[in-house]
């Protein structure tokens, strides 16, 4: 399967922007790139009631993270603080930036 291109990855800050967690910030712990989703630490939160079992004797809830679509959420530039769209850049040695549309500063990877 192809791979699909998006400009937020593993560790950027991001803000939701549309549905039940609107405002709500977190760091990504994950990217689907099959279904064009992320999963956010903190964010829409879901409760699975689970059977006892020999890993897990007591069973009870679990409470975990879902995926929110990528459309949903925007990028927080790090220099700003602020939700931001991001452009790509190409460098002229080939190499690709992101940049934050509203303050025009480079993104870094991983760490915004």
């Amino acid at each position: 399967m192809a791979r699909a291109i998006t400009k937020i990855v593993k560790g950027d800050r991001v803000k939701v922007i549309r549905g039940n967690h609107r405002d709500a910030e977190g760091t990504v712990l994950r990217v689907l790139y099959g279904s064009n989703q992320i999963v956010i630490q903190g964010v829409n939160m879901r409760k699975r009631h689970t059977r006892p079992t020999q890993a897990n004797p007591e069973g009870g809830i679990i409470t975990s993270e879902a995926p929110v679509h990528l459309s949903n959420v925007m990028l927080i530039d790090p220099a700003s603080g602020e939700a931001s769209r991001v452009r790509m850049r190409v460098e002229p040695d080939g190499l690709k930036e992101r940049i934050a549309v509203k303050t025009g500063n480079p993104v870094p990877r991983g760490v915004a």
